[in-house]
């Protein structure tokens, strides 16, 4: 019986790569026998609207054509209804995607994921009532990503290098109560990240070691260093090497409460909303092809 796969395009993502990938992807699929039928969104809601009617719509399967804000918006409609999620993808950061071992760069090796029809189950983080796809982020790491967002250059990850050392100039450490499955940590920190995978701003193992289906929280603390240590840290970050560190602190756990007052949690790169947050996690709530 013949696959029949949604194909939901982002257009807009990464600056119009999304639209430039669509029909690679579509001809990848088509030629393999698939059955496509292909969506594009034109603002942010019609994701969560376009992957609602998918699985009503007797598809065998969506296939997310974005960066992690479009994986973001699917998967607050595909967590839990067992539709097979595929992504191709075409953001800034794909951080979801680098954690799923999808191809980055070569959208026709993504269909491929697709075709082969292997899927596994991975845990997503929920947070003020959303479903998180990659790292909660809550302090210095949150107020380079509101930069970030804010920059119209440079392009790709180069945003985050350039907004990290903006925000450097004046940044100090900021005053923490971290809850970790009852255990109350009271601490100054440079940031505090929570995820279900490793990465995130296009890379950043800032959760090294953390595995996406394992029903774990993976928690880093980077307590109060000085400006140049923070900035020798980052690089750090791209390899994991950051870990081992005497002010990197690594935690694991099933439920974490973060509260600092005037800072701005980002999740999958995008707002949140203020601080304090909770964070649980729902193991294996997506189906994604991998």
């Amino acid at each position: 019986m013949t696959r029949r796969i949604a194909l939901v395009v982002n257009p807009t993502s990464g600056r119009g790569l999304g639209a430039r990938v669509a029909p690679v992807v579509r001809a990848r699929l088509e030629s393999a026998g698939l059955t496509v039928d292909s969506y594009q969104t034109t603002c942010a809601e019609d994701v969560g609207r376009i992957s609602a009617e998918v699985i009503g719509s007797g598809a065998d399967a969506v296939a997310l054509v974005g960066g992690d804000g479009t994986v973001h918006l699917g998967a607050q409609v595909l967590a839990g209804s067992g539709m097979p999620f595929g992504v191709i993808p075409a953001g800034t950061g794909n951080d979801f995607a680098r954690g799923i071992g999808v191809p980055l760069k070569d959208p026709a090796a993504a269909a491929d994921l697709i075709v082969a029809g292997n899927t596994r189950a991975v845990d997503l983080a929920v947070a003020k009532d959303e479903f998180i796809t990659t790292v909660v982020a809550g302090g210095f790491d949150s107020l380079v990503n509101r930069r970030a967002n804010a920059m119209s250059w440079p392009k790709g990850n180069s945003r985050y290098t350039v907004a990290t050392l903006a925000e450097l100039r004046t940044f100090n450490p900021l005053e923490y109560v971290v809850t970790v499955d009852g255990e109350v940590i009271e601490t100054r920190a440079m940031l505090v990240a929570v995820g279900t995978g490793p990465t995130y701003g296009g890379g950043l193992q800032i959760c090294a070691g953390a595995v996406i289906d394992d029903g774990l929280l993976d928690i880093t603390i980077i307590q109060p260093v000085s400006r140049l240590t923070l900035l020798q840290l980052f690089p750090k970050l791209s390899k994991g090497t950051h870990v081992g560190h005497p002010m990197v602190r690594a935690l694991r756990g099933r439920s974490v409460r973060i509260e600092s007052p005037g800072i701005t949690a980002y999740a999958d790169g995008e707002p949140l909303g203020p601080l304090p947050v909770d964070i649980s996690i729902a193991p294996g709530a997506l189906t994604v092809f991998a």
